[in-house]
């Protein structure tokens, strides 16, 4: 039977460009913020560009706040957060005042570089490549090679070292893919990294 696959609307993030990379990879997915469809989802992706606070704020007022603490942290379903998605997974956030979700123990921090690296430019954006430092289904069958686009000002910091599958360099090492249980979360945009992201979109869909 076809899974159901819900990428969460509430009103922020690249949700078109997501459902179509996981049609062009053999997945139908529908965008939905509706309880019903949150409620059965089999499989769900939490998207966001934008700030921390108003992610929040659109998430609890549209009413989805305790339908994704029930699906995610009760029936486990499986859900990958992208970008200001994953974020969201911590505690809170240097760029708001707003609670996080709350599912990992973190917080999200602004990239804040000394020395030499104080040139770099923030936000982080570009191509860049993982260091992997636990093996995890999300990485069956990558290459070696594999790299992803990035775009951000902020990232998860203070995960627990068996939850941070993989580390990206920019000024210093950052987490950039996190799993927790049912729980997964990159900080790059595998919908806008060709290959690459439609294996790790696969992966996600067909292996956990």
């Amino acid at each position: 039977m076809e899974q159901k696959i819900v990428i969460v609307d509430y009103g922020m993030g690249n949700v078109g460009s997501i459902r179509n990379m996981l049609k062009h990879i053999g997945f139908r997915a529908i965008i939905s913020g509706t309880l019903e469809d949150i409620r059965n989802a089999d499989k769900l992706i939490l998207s966001g560009v934008g700030a921390f606070d108003s992610a929040m704020n659109k998430i609890s007022g549209t009413g989805l706040l305790d339908a994704l603490n029930i699906k995610v942290m009760e029936e486990k379903t499986p859900l990958l957060g992208i970008c200001l998605g994953m974020q969201l997974f911590s505690h809170a956030s240097e760029e708001g005042l707003c609670r996080g979700l709350g599912w990992i123990d973190a917080t999200t921090v602004r990239f804040s570089f000394t020395g030499p690296a104080s040139r770099l430019r923030v936000p982080h954006m570009g191509w860049n490549t993982l260091s992997i430092r636990n093996p995890h289904p999300l990485f069956q069958g990558m290459p070696e090679d594999m790299r992803f686009y990035f775009v951000h000002s902020y990232h998860v910091q203070g995960a627990q070292k068996d939850m941070t599958l993989a580390t990206t360099h920019y000024g210093y090492d950052f987490t950039s893919v996190i799993a927790k249980d049912n729980i997964c979360g990159v900080q790059f945009h595998p919908e806008k990294s060709h290959k690459f992201g439609m294996k790790l979109l696969n992966n996600f869909i067909n292996l956990m």
